[in-house]
C-alpha cells in the first residue's frame, strides 16, 4: 500500500472502534513508529523487522496499521501518520473506561440541556455529592454537613424513581404541579411508586423555592460540577457551593422539620386562695 492510499483511509482510523484485545500489539507498533521514522525489512515466519533494534512484528499487524492509515510506508522506511496520535489517545481513554467499567455501574440517559437533547453517563455507584461531601471549611469542618448530603441524595433518589431524567431541562426551575394530573406523559402514565416519587420531588423543590431549587437539581440530579453551574448561571466564582449549601440545608429541614417549641403555660404569682377582681387586681378569699 502506498502513502496516498494509507492517507486515504486515515480518516477511518480516527473513527475506529477502540482497540480489540489483540490490538495491544497494534498499539505497541504504532507507539514504536511514532517515535521516529523507522527502517523496515522482512523477517522470518511471516514477520517484519522494524527499527534499528530489529523488533519483530507479525506482517498482518503491519498490514492492519497500514489499512487503518496509522502508518505509511515509503520503500524501506515506515513512519507514523498524524492520525496515529489520535488513535493512541483514544486507545488510552477506552482502556481506562473499560477498567473503570469493571468497578462501577454506568447509566446512560438522555436529558435536555438548553433546548438540546444530550446523552449523559452517570455512575450509579457514586453520588454526584460524593466529592462535595469531603469539602472542608476554613476551620477544617465539613462544608456540607451530613444532613445536607443526605438530603441531596434523597432528592436524587426521588428524581430517579420518578423517571424525571428525560423530561426535565437543566435550567428548569421546577413546577411539577402543572404535570400532576393526567395527560400524555403525566402521572396517569407511570407507576404508582413513580407518582409518589414525583410528588415528593415536587414538594422538595417547592420547599427550596425558585432561588435555590435550580442549583440543587443541577448538582444533585444532573451531576453538574460547581464551576459549570457558575458559568451557566453567570454567578461569581465560588458562589455555587454557598448557594448549594443553603439549598441543601433548607431541604434537610423540609425532610426533617425541627420540633416546634412547646408553649409555656401562663403563670401568676399569688397565694393559693388568690382570686382576680375586675380592676386587674386580686384579693385573697378570707
Amino acid at each position: 500500500m502506498n502513502d496516498a492510499t494509507s492517507r486515504k483511509t486515515a480518516a477511518n482510523a480516527g473513527n475506529a472502534v477502540g482497540p480489540r484485545p489483540r490490538s495491544k500489539a497494534l498499539i505497541r507498533l504504532v507507539r514504536h513508529v511514532l517515535q521516529r521514522e523507522q527502517p523496515i525489512e522482512p523477517g522470518p515466519d511471516g514477520t517484519v523487522r522494524i527499527g534499528a533494534e530489529q523488533r519483530a512484528y507479525p506482517a498482518r499487524l503491519l498490514a492492519e496499521a497500514l489499512s487503518l492509515g496509522l502508518v505509511s510506508r515509503a520503500g524501506k522506511l515506515l513512519s507514523a501518520t498524524p492520525e496515529a496520535r489520535t488513535f493512541l489517545r483514544r486507545a488510552m481513554v477506552e482502556s481506562e473506561e473499560a477498567y473503570l467499567g469493571q468497578h462501577r455501574e454506568i447509566e446512560t440517559a438522555t436529558v435536555e440541556i438548553g433546548g438540546t437533547r444530550q446523552t449523559v453517563n452517570r455512575n450509579l455507584d457514586e453520588s454526584p455529592l460524593s466529592a462535595l461531601s469531603r469539602l472542608k471549611g476554613r476551620g477544617g469542618e465539613l462544608f456540607f454537613p451530613a444532613e445536607a448530603i443526605d438530603a441531596g441524595n434523597r432528592l436524587l433518589a426521588d428524581f430517579t424513581r420518578g423517571q424525571l431524567q428525560p423530561r426535565v431541562t437543566a435550567s428548569w426551575e421546577p413546577r411539577l404541579s402543572a404535570r400532576a394530573k393526567g395527560g400524555a406523559g403525566g402521572m396517569a402514565d407511570i407507576a404508582a411508586s413513580a407518582v409518589e416519587a414525583r410528588q415528593r420531588f415536587g414538594g422538595a423543590m417547592e420547599a427550596m423555592g425558585p432561588e435555590l431549587s435550580g442549583v440543587a437539581a443541577d448538582v444533585c440530579c444532573f451531576g453538574k460540577g460547581l464551576e459549570l453551574v457558575e458559568r451557566e448561571r453567570q454567578w461569581p466564582a465560588r458562589s455555587a457551593k454557598l448557594m448549594l449549601r443553603t439549598a441543601l440545608m433548607t431541604l434537610a429541614r423540609h425532610y426533617a422539620p425541627p420540633p416546634r417549641p412547646q408553649r409555656r403555660g401562663t403563670h401568676h404569682w399569688g397565694t393559693e386562695d388568690f382570686r382576680p377582681n375586675g380592676n386587674g387586681f386580686g384579693t385573697a378569699a378570707g
